[in-house]
C-alpha cells in the first residue's frame, strides 16, 4: 500500500491571544500613570535663596483669648473694637510686616474676623495663622 506524503503544513501564528495581552497591558497602563496639567501660560518661577529668607520682614503677633479679649505683641489691648486694634496695629507694625493670629481654639470667629479686619484697615495684606502641630 502506497501512502501519498502530504504537504507539510504551514504554521500558522495565532494573533487572537496576542491582542488580549496587549489590551490588557494597555488598560493597565491608563490606569497607573499619572497626568500632569500644564497651565496655560508658561512661567519661569524664581529661584530662591537662602540667604534672602533671613531678611524677613516685621511680624506681630495678636493673640485672641476664648472671652474675646485681644493682646498685640504681648501687650494687652483696652478696647476689643476695629478701632483700638488698628491703632495698636499702626503702632507697632509697617507696611511689610507680617501678621500672626494666634486664637484660642474656643474664641469665636467674630473675633478673629475683627483682627482681620483691623489688618486690613491698616493695609496690612499678609496674615497667618498660628497652630499647633499634634492632637490636641
Amino acid at each position: 500500500m502506497k501512502f501519498r506524503a502530504r504537504p507539510p503544513e504551514e504554521p500558522e501564528i495565532n494573533l487572537i491571544p496576542f491582542i488580549d495581552v496587549l489590551l490588557v497591558i494597555l488598560i493597565f497602563l491608563m490606569l497607573t500613570t499619572t497626568y500632569s496639567k500644564f497651565t496655560e501660560m508658561q512661567l519661569t518661577l524664581p529661584v530662591a535663596n537662602a540667604d534672602a529668607q533671613r531678611d524677613r520682614p516685621k511680624e506681630v503677633v495678636v493673640a485672641v483669648s476664648a472671652d474675646g479679649r485681644y493682646m498685640v505683641n504681648r501687650e494687652p489691648l483696652a478696647g476689643g473694637g476695629v478701632q483700638a486694634l488698628s491703632a495698636a496695629l499702626r503702632a507697632v507694625a509697617a507696611k511689610d510686616s507680617i501678621v500672626i493670629i494666634s486664637a484660642d481654639a474656643l474664641a469665636s470667629h467674630q473675633s478673629v474676623i475683627t483682627v482681620m479686619e483691623a489688618a486690613r484697615h491698616e493695609g496690612l495684606t499678609h496674615i497667618t495663622f498660628a497652630a499647633r502641630s499634634g492632637p490636641p
